[in-house]
């Protein structure tokens, strides 16, 4: 299935180059800046009835922008960003349906456990996604934090899934070597999320056009899904139709449901 997102980055939403966003302002790649308020696509997101996108906060001076978006579409996005036990509540008052947690939970790059415990001590399992994001190490995919800047001790294989699937709903998995460039998905990393992750996961990096959604569909076995960013035409791309997403997530359900539909868009 297809889910959607919003980055934001000052204050406004953004598609950039992820790999490029550890270093200085200057070295940032930037696909796309749009001059509609993160709001809009939130708004968009609901009239279509795609549920599980995220909010993320690439860094300060997002919070009113996230905010808004929540609220146009209260209980259908997931939030992240800085975020800790202290703000969660906050963000799920607010109306985020899920929080979203990396940096807090790796302090120094550090895999610490009892972070990730007491974050869902507080808010509770079913409301957390931890976003397990990575980089292709020397024949291993290493989890990447503070806005995949920072390379953590975290390997990302069959051990590492199940024993965090114990504690967060979801994983958020960025292909930060691939993300924002528009160049195809990494298969490889994939097929480990889909084999061997025991809960739900959002694979997001490199989509270019439907194929990609399809592909991540079958692959991934239903227990995959998948973001696009930078290909999509919301966002200034050309490699993939909103509506064609939409109507995608259609006729998923549809057959899911094991009924027939007419695909629109």
């Amino acid at each position: 299935m297809f889910r959607p997102c919003i980055d934001l980055r000052d204050g406004r939403v953004t598609q950039i180059v992820g790999g490029t966003l550890g270093g200085e302002n200057a070295a940032v790649r930037v696909n796309f800046v749009t001059e509609r308020p993160a709001a809009w696509y939130a708004a968009r997101y609901r009239s279509d009835g795609l549920r599980g996108g995220h909010v993320i906060q690439l860094g300060p001076g997002n919070e009113q922008a996230a905010r808004l978006a929540l609220a146009a579409y209260p209980g259908g996005l997931q939030l992240g960003g800085g975020v800790t036990p202290d703000n969660a509540p906050a963000w799920l008052d607010a109306g985020a349906s899920h929080v979203i947690v990396t940096s807090w939970v790796f302090p120094e790059g550090r895999f610490e456990p009892t972070r990730l415990e007491a974050l869902t001590r507080t808010i509770g399992r079913d409301r957390l996604v931890l976003d397990l994001s990575c980089r292709r190490r020397e024949g291993v995919y290493r989890v990447v934090a503070n806005r995949w800047a920072t390379e953590t001790t975290l390997v990302l294989d069959e051990d590492t899934l199940g024993r965090l699937g114990r504690w967060c709903a979801e994983f958020l998995v960025h292909a930060a070597d691939v993300e924002g460039l528009c160049g195809g998905i990494d298969t490889r990393l994939v097929a480990l999320l889909a084999g061997e992750a025991p809960i739900p996961v959002t694979y997001a990096g490199g989509a270019r056009s439907l194929d990609d959604l399809e592909t991540v569909t079958r692959i991934g076995g239903g227990r995959v899904d998948l973001t696009i960013g930078s290909a999509l035409d919301l966002f200034g791309g050309t490699g993939v139709r909103y509506a064609d997403c939409v109507a995608f997530n259609r006729r998923q359900a549809a057959a899911s449901d094991g009924t027939a539909t007419t695909a629109g868009g």
